[in-house]
């Protein structure tokens, strides 16, 4: 062994041991403890775990698809040099660069059906008293997917933005001299040109939405009478029951969707 490799040897191992102790170990742990059959027995009877399975493809089937539609059609506008634009990019910006946690509680505080400023407002403008948001549980978790929209928005946004970016000002000016209209344009030249960037990201976009939390727990608590819950959130709910095994469970249970979803974004990466 020379010199080199000796201590290279020595510089990577405590990035194994650190990846050994926090990566690997609580992975096999969680896979331990959601072991016994019985567990997903009881996971499986729980009316709660069924509930949160349909939420989770609410959030996955609209909320993203939504997200990253008006993510693409928000980069086509940011793509505009007036100053006034560039000024509201800043502000645009501001919901993801802030963290969750006060964000998305004072939303939860304006949607207080008692002293909430949005009620107030509705009292004010027509003197009937505004809905309960947040207990119904359609309109709460449509709540939630609109704020995870709204959060998460802007980071997409971005990242189209610069696929655009990366478009040569070549082609749209022989197309605006062929007379193509914007609409011919997009079809023709931005979407083939973004098309793979998109689909890359809105597979991204599942699997960091399928670990969130916040956007629900934050702002519902997976109420009204836990019916607002999802996978993420689930598994949070039993934790605070003491019921640790179901919440392994429910994560495990995740791994269905997460790993198709990896796979094919390792794949797509890879070409």
């Amino acid at each position: 062994m020379t010199s080199w490799q000796f201590w290279g040897i020595l510089m990577v191992a405590p990035y194994l041991l650190i990846f050994a102790l926090f990566v690997v170990y609580p992975v096999f742990y969680a896979f331990w403890l959601a072991h016994k059959p019985e567990s997903y027995v009881h996971l499986f009877n729980d009316p709660i775990f069924i509930r949160s399975i349909f939420n989770t493809l609410a959030f996955l089937i609209i909320g993203i698809n939504l997200k990253m539609v008006v993510a693409l059609l928000l980069s086509g506008f940011f793509m505009n040099e007036r100053k006034w634009v560039k000024a509201l990019s800043v502000i645009f910006i501001l919901p993801w660069a802030v963290p969750s946690i006060p964000t998305i509680l004072s939303v939860r505080f304006m949607l207080n059906p008692e002293w909430g400023v949005i009620n107030q407002l509705i009292f004010r403008l027509t003197g009937d008293d505004g809905p309960n948001w947040l207990n119904d549980p359609q309109l709460a978790l449509f709540l939630s997917i609109l704020m995870h929209i709204w959060k998460s928005l802007p980071f997409w946004t971005l990242i189209l933005l610069a696929g655009r970016l990366a478009i040569s000002n070549d082609l749209y000016e022989a197309a605006s001299v062929d007379g193509a209209s914007n609409l011919q344009k997009f079809r023709f030249i931005t979407w083939p040109s973004m098309q793979q960037l998109y689909l890359t990201c809105t597979i991204l976009s599942m699997i960091w939405t399928l670990g969130d939390f916040n956007s629900v727990y934050l702002l519902t608590g997976g109420g009204p009478a836990d019916l607002t819950h999802v996978l993420a959130t689930l598994g949070i709910r039993y934790l605070r029951l003491d019921q640790v095994d179901l919440s392994m469970a429910t994560i495990v249970c995740a791994l269905p969707i997460i790993l198709p979803l990896v796979y094919v974004m390792m794949k797509r990466l890879s070409k």
